[in-house]
């Protein structure tokens, strides 16, 4: 089916609920199709970690088997995590809940991960801690570091509720939120990186908080 929006002819930016289907819905060709599982749009890191968490439940019933468990001489295992068969971790780190881990992902003694997406070849050295937060393929993060966002869950007393995006600057300064750590990166020992977005191929020296390393 093929439809014009007349309306939105030199605009730069298109809204799917003003754009688009309000003037589907008055031709009679606009439908709905009812879920009962959760749905959730992808626009911001927020989101992501949000979908993350609901897509690991999720497996309880279509793959349970691709969910990590605890085991003897292996790494504890808190609540939901996915972890891929080809990243090596120290029996000694602590995962969970609501992590997944990419394919050839190294973590350390001591680790400490949670309600983080570790992409592909990152290496998390001892006894750093991830939390709230979104690595990018082939970074590092140094021993001893923390790398820590602030969680932006929407309000589970509303229903229907959705995360607020929120402005992304409040009084020149980031504001608080997830944590994204860019491909290629490397982040030393002893630092702490709060609330940041780290454009890739960046090497830090320094902790950062509220900030976006360009």
């Amino acid at each position: 089916m093929s439809f014009s929006f007349p309306e939105t002819n030199g605009k730069e930016i298109i809204q799917l609920e003003q754009d688009v289907l309000t003037p589907l819905a008055a031709t009679g060709k606009l439908f709905a199709y009812e879920t009962s599982r959760f749905w959730s749009q992808i626009k911001s890191a927020s989101s992501a970690i949000y979908s993350n968490r609901h897509y690991l439940q999720l497996y309880h019933k279509t793959y349970p088997e691709r969910l990590a468990q605890s085991k003897s001489g292996a790494s504890r295992i808190i609540g939901d995590v996915y972890i891929h068969p080809s990243a090596k971790i120290d029996p000694t780190a602590v995962l969970g809940p609501n992590v997944s881990i990419g394919s050839g992902v190294t973590i350390g003694a001591g680790v400490r991960v949670r309600e983080s997406i570790v992409l592909e070849n990152v290496t998390l050295k001892d006894h750093c801690c991830i939390m709230y937060s979104i690595l990018g393929w082939n970074s590092c993060v140094g021993a001893w570091t923390r790398v820590e966002g602030t969680p932006m869950d929407p309000d589970p007393n509303k229903p229907f509720a959705k995360i607020d995006q929120g402005t992304l600057f409040s009084h020149g300064r980031l504001n608080p939120s997830i944590t994204i750590i860019g491909p290629n990166c490397t982040i030393p020992d002893e630092v702490i990186i709060m609330n940041a977005i780290v454009l890739p191929d960046k090497d830090l020296s320094s902790s950062h908080k509220n900030e976006i390393i360009l």
